[in-house]
């Protein structure tokens, strides 16, 4: 299992345009073979701020994914909104109560 966060700024005044984005493809995403769990979240002090919290059967689902022409679509008209470059993190789960 693999789990990615990704922290996204985007430029003022863009913010519904992403959320419309995400909006539309949310449901091929998690379609995607190998997505298990897809959440998105904006940040309470700074509107402009989201994440996506994504969990991954394993690595190799990740790459396809990132290799494939629907992440390539969707990532061009997203990065097109940033404010500053995505920071990325893959991470274990160490511990859920």
């Amino acid at each position: 299992m693999i789990i990615r966060i990704v922290k996204m700024q985007f430029t003022l005044g863009l913010e519904n345009e992403f959320q419309v984005l995400f909006k539309a493809n949310k449901e091929k995403i998690r379609r995607f073979p190998g997505v298990e769990k897809l959440e998105l979240y904006r940040d309470k002090n700074d509107g402009t701020v989201f994440f996506t919290y994504s969990v991954w059967k394993d690595s190799q689902s990740l790459d396809r994914y990132r290799r494939s022409e629907l992440f390539k679509s969707i990532w061009l008209q997203t990065r097109s909104l940033f404010a500053e470059k995505a920071q990325a993190w893959s991470v274990d789960q160490l511990a859920s109560l």
